[in-house]
């Protein structure tokens, strides 16, 4: 009996194992199974590192069709937590597939001496793949680092994307650290994005050109580029899409890079006005007043979506460019003003050109007062109509009578409101699909009777950090605003009281 017991469970086995192996999943071909492999880890966002595991581990066909797939193993790190053995089984499972190459090594005091190892390490292995390289991230402490690193690839980078060098001691000196030579022999074809912090290149203009988004920040004391330098890059990149300008140090105290006499002839006089019909992002944050007002004034931008100005002290010039740029075509959307100065009526005179704004953000600006919200909360004819989202963090200059109008005159209108449209009472009904339909023939009675368009609902508020504005306030913003940001009021213990 135990040993029929025994070929009985066999045979069970063996009859299972037979029907898992009819199963569709199964017989799927490798190359479909491959292809949703690669769906299933890189078309979903963020890639999650072990997801290529957990495939492997369901059989060894998973396994081996996740083996035979260059594009699971495409994406190279090479950092602390990464080791160099895992990038090198990464580079070998790749075959021939562009590669995604990221080197970080944030700064340690526990291995501040081996970190030039390491990235030389992680530089040797790489080498042979620059080839393929469709993108390059290099983080590291210092200067010396990255130009010791950069001088072993003496060859073309003929895929190349997307650049990026960050150096974490932007503000340190290192003498030692001289430009490099042309990087990768200056042939790049296909970049298209390059964002650099405190990396000292030369500004050699053969690598920033046809650009769709160029970065800089972290240039300070003698690595500050001119105004005629940045102008050059602009001018050779007539499909920027977005510009980023991060911690520059003004070019009236710390002039570096060509003068003016030292830039190519090849390029184009820079009286001209440049036209970035493509430029729809830009911020420039800490760059220096004379640096953000020459780029401004030589650059023309019709399409422009997002502006931030941050630290910049008195902008009345920029927005003087901005309101010349807005007499004939400006897309704005996304503003933002943090810690600067302005004129206030000047900034309400930009606003009004400004009809397809739905985002502003004033932060931390003392200058503006309850003129500034009032003008929002005139009819004559309305300013920003399209408005949604609201920024006063830190605005402790402004009233809250002011703030409550200007919320009120955002409210869309009642049908009750306007009763000499009713022709009688039973005209009035209380289903609620009717009383929509009301409300909306309503507001195109209220549009064509006063030739005014009624604005956009206010959707956001943010009274952060503003003393002015009391518990009691906030919550009557609640009542008609659908998100209110402010502090949490705290009791005694340091708990929160109102969320």
């Amino acid at each position: 009996m135990a040993r029929l017991m025994t070929q009985r469970q066999a045979l069970k086995s063996q009859l299972e194992q037979e029907v898992r192996l009819q199963s569709p999943v199964i017989r799927l071909p490798s190359e479909l199974l491959s292809s949703i492999f690669v769906i299933g880890v890189l078309g979903m966002g963020d890639e999650d590192p072990i997801m290529v595991p957990t495939l492997m581990l369901v059989c060894r066909y998973w396994e081996q069709v996740a083996l035979d797939t260059p594009k699971l193993w495409a994406k190279v790190t090479i950092s602390p937590h990464d080791p160099i053995d895992k990038a090198r089984r990464r580079l070998e499972r790749s075959k021939s597939c562009p590669l995604d190459v990221t080197v970080n090594f944030t700064p340690r005091l526990d291995n501040s001496y081996s970190v030039s190892e390491q990235v030389m390490l992680a530089m040797d292995l790489l080498r042979p793949a620059l080839w393929r390289t469709r993108s390059f991230s290099l983080s590291v402490p210092n200067r010396s680092q990255v130009h010791a690193a950069l001088l072993q690839w003496k060859d073309d980078a003929p895929l190349l994307e997307t650049l990026s060098i960050h150096i974490y001691h932007s503000i340190q000196e290192d003498h030692r650290a001289a430009p490099t030579a042309p990087l990768f022999i200056g042939n790049t074809p296909r970049l298209r994005s390059c964002s650099f912090t405190s990396f000292n290149f030369g500004w050699d203009l053969r690598l920033l050109t046809r650009l769709r988004v160029l970065k800089l920040g972290g240039y300070f004391n003698g690595s500050t580029p001119s105004p005629s330098t940045l102008i050059a890059v602009l001018r050779q990149c007539p499909q920027l899409e977005e510009l980023a300008l991060r911690n520059i140090a003004d070019v009236d105290l710390y002039p570096c890079g060509p003068q003016e006499d030292t830039v190519p002839e090849t390029l184009p006089s820079t009286n001209r006005i440049i036209h970035l019909a493509r430029l729809t992002k830009a911020s420039f944050h800490y760059t220096g007043n004379a640096l953000t007002q020459h780029i401004m004034s030589q650059i023309a931008f019709p399409n422009l979506e997002q502006l931030e100005l941050c630290y910049l002290q008195d902008i009345n010039s920029i927005i003087k460019y901005l309101h010349t740029q807005a007499l004939t075509r400006i897309s704005l959307k996304y503003l933002r003003i943090e810690s600067c100065l302005l004129n206030e009526m000047s900034f309400v005179k930009l606003l009004s050109r400004l009809s397809s704004l739905t985002v502003l953000e004033v932060i931390d600006m003392e200058d503006l007062t309850s003129y500034f919200l009032k003008a929002l909360t005139s009819s004559q004819p309305w300013i920003c109509p399209h408005l949604e989202d609201l920024n006063l963090d830190c605005c402790t200059s402004l009233d809250w009578d002011s703030l409550r109008s200007f919320v009120e005159a955002r409210l869309p209108p009642s049908p009750n409101g306007f009763a000499r449209y009713h022709t009688s009472v039973m005209a009035m009904t209380t289903s609620a699909s009717e009383a929509a339909a009301s409300q909306a023939r309503a507001k195109v009675n209220f549009t064509t009777h006063s030739g005014l368009l009624k604005p956009e609902r206010l959707r956001s508020i943010d009274v952060t950090r503003c003393s002015q504005i009391t518990w009691e306030m906030v919550q009557w913003l609640k009542m008609y605003v659908a998100e209110v940001r402010c502090e949490s009021a705290q009791g005694v213990w340091g708990e929160n009281v109102l969320s």
